[in-house]
């Protein structure tokens, strides 16, 4: 069964020493110590328990890196990625080899590699061009091989096949004929198939001796789509687990028996959708499930992992998530994150009820003026309760009571997706511009996930409309409760994000005094029409969800919120950032919106990287990015910026137009 946790949070050395300043003068950290490489992160341990694996940097860049669990001292680095970060990785279950996926330049061709540990051998498990690697079924019980989806064969399409770890074999299980998934057991037997529906909803099928049923195992609506699918099955096979909304509106844990169909609800809250099980790792059962609304929760199932999440609530300092486990479940990896202090890594010892700090993600932040983070409930105008976190500056909120003392600028920060979610938690970027002098504000608009099937379909066909309305309301609800002056707001956000910050520029030209759009798409129409051939699946989805371009109707709407078709009514600066090999915003987004703009000779700064792809991964390339941001917004807000300096001659930084437009970019690029 695979069990994927939250990804460890990010060690410690010499520790820098910060002033406690009066509140008027909190010093400025340094944007590397927060965009820059963590010194760990990602940490791993291995089933038997023998090793523990991370991410850190070896000759600037991330690579994997492994020691014994019983003596760190003897790290060593696994992998010798020369250009582009590993990101995570995961053990095999013979805890002999370290497995990660990686890509090239942001293009999203991941391929599965693994590294045995006593070797130190690397070897490509997917040597293939063009193409998606997925990780399917790592199994309790079977340990020389796992189940991965490749689509080498028909792009759209991931053909099963199980993958032998030691030779690197190959065998096909399923040849993929339209489904966009499947669900196999602990004994590596895919058990049921999704296909996608006409209408946007999803059909699930049995899956018997290979072969897939045609009667229906279950339907799912689009309403549900989002919020219900199935799990994991139980060791023995006889429990399938589904998250499940159909017949309520927050999605459940419910237990499905196999043999007679009968389902159970084993949680539910009437807040927000139950979040990623704890499973039995030689069982699979269910040993607590978590809860996030304003913040994340773990509630125990049983009695078999009751007192040990009780231990961790006592102490540790700040919300805690379990990251890693031994197949014997008697060690724990645990991130905790204080928020403002720098998240670190534990490892828990269950049997001595003992916790020993592996180490903290950012020692360089140890002691600096980070900002406390507040969650806030904001009414919509029609009365959605919009779950949203704010970040004030020390300035205007020293003792980190979340009440302003006087109005200051403010950034509102849009999440992508724009079906994920905000959350509570050290945020790099709430951290960077509340210490620039500017309050944070991260709002779950409609359409995000996590708090309903109503909540994400409030948001169907509304980009550009009610979901833009959201986020005018959560600016109009700290300006009433003096957090900030209408004038002095900044709108800024990737994918989505940077969507939603074209869309305030055309169509509230006024509302927000300039904005940062980072892969944000421009044109709706060209958008749907270059999506990746592998999210073939989820394409009705997006007609339903977004607007239908092979209908006349979908076309007129999506024509209407595409931001590009009002360029001219641009009033405000707006800087673009674009990685060039970006799958799922293609490069034209911004390259067009940019020349629409200068057509107008209204001004607009477009900064392109070349080996970036949906977003900056390379620590240098968003440093760069955000070098160009913070002086751009000092000049918009009136906060304080570190200057550009060298940071973009250290990236692949590309100003493609106006230079002139961006503070100290024009000489930053002599």
């Amino acid at each position: 069964m695979i069990r994927y946790a939250l990804p460890a949070l990010l060690l410690a050395s010499v520790l820098p020493v910060y002033a406690q300043s009066p509140a008027a003068d909190v010093p400025l950290i340094e944007r590397g110590k927060i965009f820059g490489n963590p010194s760990k992160t990602a940490a791993k341990i291995s089933p038997d328990g023998k090793w523990l694996s991370w991410i850190a940097p070896r000759d600037g860049v991330l690579n994997v890196w492994v020691a014994p669990a019983d003596k760190l001292s003897d790290a060593r680095p696994l992998t010798d990625e020369k250009n582009r970060p590993i990101r995570n990785s995961f053990w095999s279950p013979d805890s002999n080899v370290v497995l990660f996926i990686q890509d090239k330049g942001g293009d999203e061709n991941f391929l599965l590699y693994g590294v045995n540990v006593a070797s130190g051998k690397q070897t490509n498990y997917t040597p293939f061009e063009k193409t998606r690697v997925q990780v399917l079924q790592i199994s309790s019980k079977i340990k020389d091989r796992i189940l991965v989806g490749v689509n080498n064969r028909d792009p759209r399409w991931h053909d099963v096949y199980s993958l032998e770890l030691a030779s690197g074999k190959l065998t096909l299980v399923q040849q993929n004929a339209g489904y966009g998934g499947f669900v196999a057991d602990d004994n590596l037997k895919l058990r049921i198939a999704q296909k996608a529906r006409d209408d946007g909803g999803a059909t699930y099928y049995r899956i018997s001796d290979g072969k897939i049923d045609t009667t229906p195992l279950a339907e799912v609506s689009l309403e549900d789509s989002q919020t219900t699918g199935p799990g994991a099955f139980t060791a023995d096979g006889k429990t399938l687990y589904w998250i499940d909304s159909r017949n309520r509106n927050t999605a459940a844990l419910v237990a499905q028996d196999v043999a007679s169909g009968k389902a159970t609800v084993i949680a539910e809250d009437t807040r927000a959708d139950i979040g990623q099980p704890l499973f039995d790792e030689r069982t699979g059962r269910v040993q607590a499930y978590t809860v996030n609304y304003l913040k994340q929760e773990y509630i125990p199932v049983d009695n078999s992992i009751k007192e040990d999440l009780a231990f961790l609530k006592k102490n540790t300092k700040g919300q805690f998530a379990v990251t890693s486990r031994t197949e014997a479940e008697d060690k724990w990896l645990v991130a905790v994150d204080p928020v403002t202090a720098p998240a670190s890594t534990w490892l828990y010892d269950r049997k001595a009820k003992k916790l020993t700090q592996l180490y903290v993600s950012r020692p360089e932040l140890d002691g600096a003026p980070l900002a406390a983070m507040h969650p806030q409930e904001i009414k919509s105008r029609d009365g959605l309760t919009l779950v949203s976190y704010l970040t004030l500056p020390k300035s205007v909120d020293a003792n980190g009571s979340g009440k302003a003392s006087k109005p200051v600028p403010m950034v509102l920060l849009v999440h992508g997706g724009p079906w994920a979610r905000d959350g509570f938690g050290y945020n790099g970027y709430h951290q960077w511009l509340a210490n620039r002098g500017y309050a944070v504000l991260s709002v779950n608009y409609r359409g995000s996930t996590g708090f309903g099937k109503k909540f994400i379909s409030a948001g169907d066909l509304q980009w550009g409309r009610k979901m833009h309305d959201d986020l005018i309301d959560a600016v109009d609800w700290a300006v009433k409760n003096g957090v900030t002056t209408a004038d002095k707001v900044a709108i800024m956000g990737g994918s989505y994000g940077g969507y939603a910050t074209l869309a305030g520029l055309t169509f509230t030209p006024t509302t927000f005094a300039c904005g940062v759009d980072i892969v944000g798409p421009s044109n709706l129409f060209t958008l749907l029409q270059t999506i990746p051939p592998y999210w073939e699946a989820g394409k009705q989805q997006f007609y339903k969800r977004m607007g239908d371009p092979t209908t006349d109707a979908g076309k007129a709407l999506l024509k209407e919120r595409s931001p590009l078709n009002f360029a001219a009514d641009i009033q405000r600066p707006l800087l673009i950032g674009q990685g060039a090999n970006d799958p799922r915003v293609n490069v034209r987004e911004s390259e067009q919106i940019v020349a629409a703009m200068a057509a107008k000779n209204i001004p607009v700064t477009y900064v392109e990287f070349p080996d970036e792809g949906h977003g900056f991964a390379r620590p240098v390339n968003n440093i760069a990015f955000n070098a160009v941001t913070e002086n751009f917004l000092a000049k918009c807000l009136s906060g304080r910026a570190e200057p550009i300096g060298g940071a973009l001659k250290a990236s692949t930084a590309q100003v493609k137009h106006g230079a002139e437009f961006a503070p100290g970019l024009a000489d930053a690029i002599k």
